[in-house]
């Protein structure tokens, strides 16, 4: 007799698990370090005849372990069995090599134990394994163990001097095509992963159960005519497969407590590596061996009801044939833009694991942003969304890069102003494009029409170019969620302002002076008179926007300004979108209320309530000084006769299109008419003449 040997379970990881991994240890885990379900799967092991030599090649089955691990219900591969297993996963490599082990190989040994001694059917617990792991998502290394316990048995389980022969010779061919058929209909088309059989009244012809059903199946069995059967995952002819092992335990416990206990224990045990009926030429390749469990003096003890739990073994060896972790390394393996994809998505989601639980990351990703401008604003406002995650990112400008550009917009470099120059917008979509491949971004060379520069109406190109300019701006604005205006001049962000809240959309505005910024928000457009109205850009005005740029000096025309300034009032620009867009009411939060002591809130305020994100305070405005290194909140109110966004001139585009653009474009005074502030002016100016001035004594010409 021999001591039945067993041939150890090897794994197969898919890159698939590792990649779930990370979403989940993203996603679901974040800083926890508690076990999680995972499933696996394996078939049977099988040989392969060398064309050259003529002799048998063993190519055994592995676990298999791929991305759907996770899943509740997976599809298992043809011909396989599933194991389940648990994974624990470790948040520094530290951790991973100080962990206790042994610990966690005993906890997963004392579930099988415990599914021996109370299941009513412990097949699929007898192959539960542990995997833990470290995953180290910056750089893409994934260090794990796996571990596959099994029971030791003492005695040992052998085997008969004849070993494990061909099954086809021992049971008959047609006998195994019996018990094949008749195990296939117990696992629903497919072997179970363990089943018992017996022969039947019918000669040639076997009955098959469950491996739970031992006792009652072979009440009335003779051991001779017992067989155990198992999908065999080795291909070594003589040594079985590992899940064997906790297989024959199981029985020895069922052995141990019955009656019969002081009696030998004689099995036949069928290991079969046939995935399908074998066709009538191809020859079984399933294995078959009797094997015993001999009698010893206080053998069964440990084994009986409430004995403590026996010694297992079962860690996986790493590929030096050591009992140590492996590591696998996917950077090399991995596109180099969904690296990139992913580590933005990772460096994001980290603010999700200490800081803010409750941060939707995803609205952020999915919100369209058009930039009206691609110059120093537009260039750090395309960066810091970008930093945020926003993956659709549009410019519109109608300029190129010139060389004083570089030096202040990042996007944009020497090469770029060469040869005249390349056109803005698209420079800066290129830019981003290089700087993380996986950002959708475009740019457009647009010119955008504005009051106090009158479009000739001679020739009549000039006007159906702006009509087409319109056009193309009203689309854009339609195709994303959010616009910012961030151009040179005052007058270029009235028919953006307007198309943005009669279209209900997020409007951002940024403007620099030399060491001061106004960065706001648009009011939305609501019908509710109870809900507080909040302005625009042109709110605080009594005039129309005109033309800022005519006769005007270099320095007038250029925005002068301190160089950190732009990326300052740039950050808070992006800052102020992703605060609004975690806020509950999106577009119609409210501003925040006034300090008790005055008009300046306290910007380290952070109120729980409507006018708070999970980010904080969602101001209207913040007014900047660097000169004071200091920022006001300040709310304004929306203007009944703002020329930018009033109903007055919201209906009048509503009504007439282009037409009413027009008038604002080419005749001067119409926007004051449209809102009824021509004729503020004319009461303002009579009220002043109806003033009659004194004057104090003494005051006079002779006094000058």
């Amino acid at each position: 007799m021999t001591v039945v040997q067993f041939n150890p379970l090897t794994s197969t990881v898919s890159p698939s698990l590792w990649h779930a991994l990370t979403k989940l240890k993203i996603d679901v885990l974040k800083l926890s370090q508690d076990t999680v379900p995972i499933s696996a799967s394996y078939s049977a092991g099988r040989t392969v005849t060398d064309r050259e030599t003529g002799t048998d090649v063993p190519l055994p089955s592995t676990l298999t372990v791929a991305g759907e691990a996770f899943e509740a219900t997976t599809t298992l591969p043809s011909h396989s069995v599933s194991a389940l297993g648990v994974l624990k996963n470790f948040n520094t490599i530290e951790e991973f090599k100080a962990a206790d082990k042994q610990a966690l190989f005993n906890d997963v040994a004392q579930e099988i134990w415990n599914s021996i001694k109370s299941s009513p059917d412990p097949s699929k617990d007898l192959s539960r394994f542990l995997l833990i792991t470290f995953a180290d998502l910056k750089k893409y290394k994934f260090y794990y163990w796996f571990a596959f316990p099994a029971f030791i048995s003492k005695p040992a389980w052998e085997i008969e001097e004849s070993g494990w022969q061909t099954a086809e010779d021992n049971l008959g061919r047609g006998a195994l095509e019996s018990i094949f058929t008749s195990a296939q209909s117990l696992g629903g088309s497919s072997t179970p992963a363990f089943f018992l059989a017996r022969p039947s009244s019918i000669p040639s012809e076997y009955e098959t159960a469950p491996l739970g059903q031992y006792a009652t199946f072979f009440a009335n069995t003779a051991q001779s005519s017992r067989i155990v059967a198992f999908l065999d995952p080795s291909a070594h002819p003589q040594h079985p497969g590992w899940p064997l092992r906790n297989a024959l335990f199981y029985i020895s416990y069922l052995h141990s407590l019955s009656p019969h206990s002081a009696q030998p224990l004689r099995l036949s045990v069928l290991c079969l590596r046939d995935s399908e009926l074998p066709g009538p030429e191809k020859p079984w390749k399933s294995r078959f061996g009797i094997v015993s469990l001999p009698l010893a003096p206080g053998a069964s003890a440990p084994l009986e009801e409430g004995g403590a739990r026996p010694a297992a073994v079962g860690w996986e060896k790493n590929t030096l044939g050591k009992l140590a972790p492996r590591m696998a390394d996917l950077a090399p393996m991995m596109d180099p833009t969904q690296l990139a994809d992913q580590a933005v998505d990772l460096n994001l989601k980290l603010m999700r694991w200490r800081i803010l639980p409750s941060l939707d990351l995803e609205r952020v990703s999915s919100t369209r942003c058009l930039l009206l401008g691609a110059g120093t604003l537009g260039c750090y406002v395309g960066r810091g969304l970008m930093a945020w995650g926003v993956r659709t990112i549009t410019f519109v400008d109608s300029g190129r890069v010139s060389f004083s550009n570089p030096v202040r917009q990042p996007l944009f470099e020497f090469e770029d102003c060469l040869n005249g120059g390349k056109p803005k917008a698209e420079a800066a979509a290129a830019a981003l494009k290089r700087v993380f491949p996986g950002v959708n971004a475009t740019g457009h060379t647009l010119s955008i029409p504005m009051p106090g520069h009158p479009i000739p109406s001679s020739p009549p190109s000039l006007v159906e170019q702006a009509r087409a300019d319109v056009e193309k701006l009203e689309k854009l604005i339609d195709e994303h969620d959010v616009v910012f205006l961030l151009m040179d001049s005052r007058e270029s962000r009235w028919l953006p302002t307007l198309l943005g809240k009669a279209k209900g959309k997020v409007v951002i505005n940024a403007a620099l002076g030399f060491d001061t910024y106004l960065v706001m928000r648009h009011g939305a457009r609501t019908s509710e008179a109870d809900v507080p109205k909040l302005g625009c850009y042109y709110c605080n005005d009594i005039v129309a926007p005109a033309d800022s740029l005519t006769d005007r000096t270099l320095d007038q025309m250029c925005t002068v300004t301190r160089p950190g300034l732009a990326s300052i009032a740039s950050s808070t620009a992006v800052e102020l979108l992703v605060s609004l867009l975690q806020h509950p009411k999106g577009n119609h939060a409210p501003s925040p209320k006034p300090s008790q002591s005055g008009s300046q809130r306290d910007p380290s305020a952070q109120d729980a309530g409507d006018e708070s994100s999970v980010l904080g305070l969602v101001p209207h405005q913040l007014r900047g000084y660097l000169a004071q290194f200091n920022n006001v909140l300040i709310t304004g109110a929306a203007y009944e006769r703002c020329t930018g966004c009033s109903e007055i001139v919201i209906s009048a585009y509503e009504k007439e299109g282009f037409e009413m653009m027009l008038k604002a474009f080419n005749q001067p005074g119409y926007l004051e008419q449209l809102t009824g502030l021509d004729k503020l002016h004319a009461e303002g100016e009579a009220a002043l003449e109806s003033v009659d001035w004194e004057e104090e004594e003494g005051e006079g010409e002779d006094d000058f």
